[in-house]
């Protein structure tokens, strides 16, 4: 099975890392987590459309929610054909572009982690329940991200002290998953990774835009401690997620990259994965008021 239909993702990408406060503008997602990542404290425009007029009412709209929430006005925008005319609007009014990002996908079967992981029973695989899973060698695997988890992913890739790092807990924990992690010589943590298994149709909107019932998984939070890495680590982690989704029969996978990190791209390449698609993340420019005579 190919890559899945961008729409299709895009609904996935939403389910499998949650903002706990949401609301809507004409179409638009918009998405709060205290400003804990980009991702969670966004735009994202579902429904971009083309009539100018509607943009700038929704565009209207998000500002003044997200400065009730004391925030940047963020959007999530793919760099396609349905967005053109939303990007356009956002260079004119002047919102900066940051942080270009991947998604890459794999299908089921055709990368490295497809070897030696045999399905062994047809019947759709049991909910994940908390505690260990079935043990992998040399890697850790459980239903609930424990403290050596939580605490190495923070510290490569969190901002923030106790309270985020609890809003971080929120977002993570907020479908099915399958955390990785992996020890050095010395038993300290030195990599992690999450394995989303959010709903094959979230929000209940039926089969996929191909009309196919697909069961998909992404990688998210693959983190290796600053000095553990190019030791093979994050490809343990990696491999051992992709083994545990082929033993619950998904047809799939999906990760997200920034362009500028060469190391991971390279990972992940050679893992099989492709890219499928790009975004960037489109900030309002903040307004000068002037002071004085």
């Amino acid at each position: 099975m190919g890559a899945p239909a961008l729409q299709d993702l895009e609904l996935l990408m939403d389910a499998a890392w949650p903002a706990p406060d949401r609301g809507d503008a004409d179409g638009w997602v918009l998405r709060a987590a205290s400003g804990v990542t980009q991702r969670a404290n966004s735009v994202w425009p579902r429904v971009p459309g083309d009539d100018q007029h509607a943009q700038l009412a929704a565009l209207r709209l998000a500002r003044q929610w997200y400065r009730d929430r004391r925030l940047p006005l963020i959007f999530q925008l793919f760099d396609d054909p349905r967005s053109a005319g939303l990007h356009a609007l956002l260079d004119a009014e002047g919102f900066t572009r940051q942080s270009e990002t991947l998604v890459m996908t794999l299908a089921a079967g055709t990368g490295q982690g497809a070897a030696g992981s045999a399905v062994p029973d047809p019947s759709a695989p049991e909910p994940l329940k908390p505690g260990p899973l079935k043990p992998e060698p040399g890697v850790e695997l459980s239903a609930a991200p424990s403290s050596e988890w939580l605490d190495l992913w923070w510290q490569v890739d969190g901002r923030g002290g106790a309270a985020e790092l609890a809003t971080a807990r929120t977002i993570l924990t907020g479908c099915p998953s399958v955390y990785a992690l992996v020890r050095s010589d010395d038993g300290r943590p030195a990599a992690v990774g999450r394995l989303a298994l959010p709903p094959a149709h979230p929000g209940g909107g039926g089969a996929g835009t191909g009309g196919e019932a697909v069961a998909r998984g992404g990688l998210y939070g693959m983190a290796t401690r600053p000095d553990a890495r190019r030791r093979g680590y994050a490809r343990q982690v990696l491999l051992a997620l992709l083994g545990e989704g082929a033993a619950r029969r998904l047809t799939g996978y999906w990760l997200l990259v920034t362009a500028a990190n060469q190391p991971a791209r390279q990972l992940y390449a050679a893992a099989g994965f492709s890219e499928a698609a790009r975004y960037h993340y489109r900030q309002d420019r903040p307004k000068r008021h002037l002071t004085g005579c």
